[in-house]
């Protein structure tokens, strides 16, 4: 037992290496693991203190935990069995599908980097790029603390989620869907960390969809405050588009055991949307296939930094968020008995009531529907639009801000004191104009 044994160096080294990830793996990770999370915990309750609305233990959840939860919910487990019936495959290869469907969806929220580096970038990136205005934020503070919040509003820009993080970051971390664009490394990675999840969204697969109801009701039965788009994509006209049922069905079928679910609506718009032409030209071609060329996106940024640097740089006019009138769904339950249409419908019209009114879109309207016009005559227009609309009146100097913006992009015309609509670029006018279109009176909006 005691003789001694000769080995080559290469076999002694290799054991050594086992014997060293057998220590780490059994003693040191697991305390390593414990010291952080008990700093991440303390952390946490710091945060929860300020904080509108407490990060609900669900959305701090290992995601290896909540992927395990996922996989083994009973309604995910007869869908298993369901598929494998279905296609004459085995439960095991059913089982591991859902599995990779599960992992494919579930986040991995970190709270310091959505708090020390979402926020700051999403704060300094809104500021940079427009002057924002928000109107009534009083509404969400109203909401009971104990209610799930989800955050319904219409989709104009790839800043939208960021103006919403930065205007709400002393509420809550959101959780949010994320198209199939998103899931390339490293931005899969970032967004994840953010508490972003992965849809598929022209995905039929019934087990594919089983999965992601589940997610999506464990995390709203959890209180996890979330935000989505009832339209389900990016706008190619600039107005608002017809609801879709997924997510919206999904969250009302949710089982939320006495908690209510409150929907805030939410109105952006834009003096100028970065993505437009990108946008109109999609909608032209009439399709969804985005073809941004790379090229283009980094001559812009790199034109950005150029001009912040030699000191010509000047936002973007005005980028608006308005909160609606929040909607119960307990109380939609019992006059509505929770109809997914009914619900979307209904949410889409709180939607579009709340979406503000901003100089570009005002001047839009009026040299698309009245043609050509001098200076003061749309200083006047649009005064009585504005009154009309009950909104607050845009101020000369923001509405002659607005032409200088149109007018540097060649989209309207100045010829002395009279503005006039660029003929080759009325689709661009239109986009603008149709995102207030559903707030005129029914002759002025179908003139759009």
């Amino acid at each position: 037992m005691t003789a001694p044994v000769t080995l080559p160096l290469w076999l002694f080294l290799l054991i050594l290496a086992f014997a060293g990830v057998t220590f780490a793996s059994h003693f040191l990770f697991p305390s390593v693991r414990w010291f952080f999370r008990r700093r991440l915990e303390r952390a946490v309750a710091r945060l929860n203190e300020r904080l509108e609305r407490p990060i609900r233990p669900f959305k701090l959840a290992e995601r290896h935990d909540t992927i395990q939860r996922l996989i083994y919910d009973p309604e995910v487990s007869r869908a298993i069995v369901a598929t494998a019936e279905a296609e004459g495959v085995p439960e095991n290869v059913a089982f591991e599908r859902a599995r990779r469907y599960a992992r494919e969806i579930v986040p991995a929220f970190s709270a310091s980097l959505y708090f020390g580096l979402a926020i700051r970038l999403a704060r300094w990136l809104s500021g940079r790029l427009y002057a924002v205005r928000l109107e009534q934020a009083e509404v969400v503070a109203r909401i009971d603390r104990d209610a799930t919040v989800v955050f319904v509003m219409n989709h104009r820009s790839n800043m939208d989620y960021v103006l919403l993080t930065h205007l709400v970051a002393e509420t809550s971390p959101l959780a949010y869907a994320v198209g199939e664009w998103a899931r390339v490394w490293p931005v899969s990675r970032l967004i994840r960390a953010l508490g972003g999840y992965f849809i598929r969204r022209r995905e039929g697969n019934m087990l594919y969809r089983r999965v992601l109801a589940r997610y999506v009701q464990l995390a709203t039965e959890g209180g996890v405050t979330q935000a989505l788009y009832p339209e389900g994509g990016l706008s190619l006209t600039g107005g608002l588009g017809p609801p879709k049922l997924g997510l919206l069905k999904y969250i009302a079928e949710a089982e939320t055991a006495g908690r209510d679910v409150i929907f805030v609506p939410v109105g952006l718009n834009y003096d100028r949307v970065l993505e437009d032409r990108l946008l109109t030209s999609a909608g032209q071609a009439g399709t969804r296939r985005f073809r941004a060329r790379p090229l283009a996106i980094a001559r812009f940024v790199f034109g950005q930094l150029w001009f912040k640097i030699t000191g010509r740089h000047r936002r973007f006019g005005q980028a608006a968020v308005r909160f609606g009138r929040p909607l119960s769904l307990a109380d939609f339950r019992g006059a509505h008995d929770a109809d997914p249409r009914a619900l979307a419908e209904a949410l889409m019209r709180r939607i579009g009531a709340a979406v503000p009114v901003v100089p570009v879109p005002v001047v839009a309207h009026l040299l698309r529907s009245d043609g050509a016009m001098p200076r003061a005559a749309l200083h006047r227009r649009a005064a009585a639009l504005t009154e009309g609309l009950g909104v607050p009146a845009l101020t000369p100097a923001a509405l002659d801000q607005a032409v200088g913006q149109l007018a540097a992009r060649k989209i309207v015309v100045e010829q002395g004191d009279t503005l006039a609509p660029a003929e080759d670029e009325t689709v661009l006018l239109d986009f603008y104009a149709r995102s207030i279109a559903h707030l005129l009176p029914p002759d002025a909006a179908a003139a759009e």
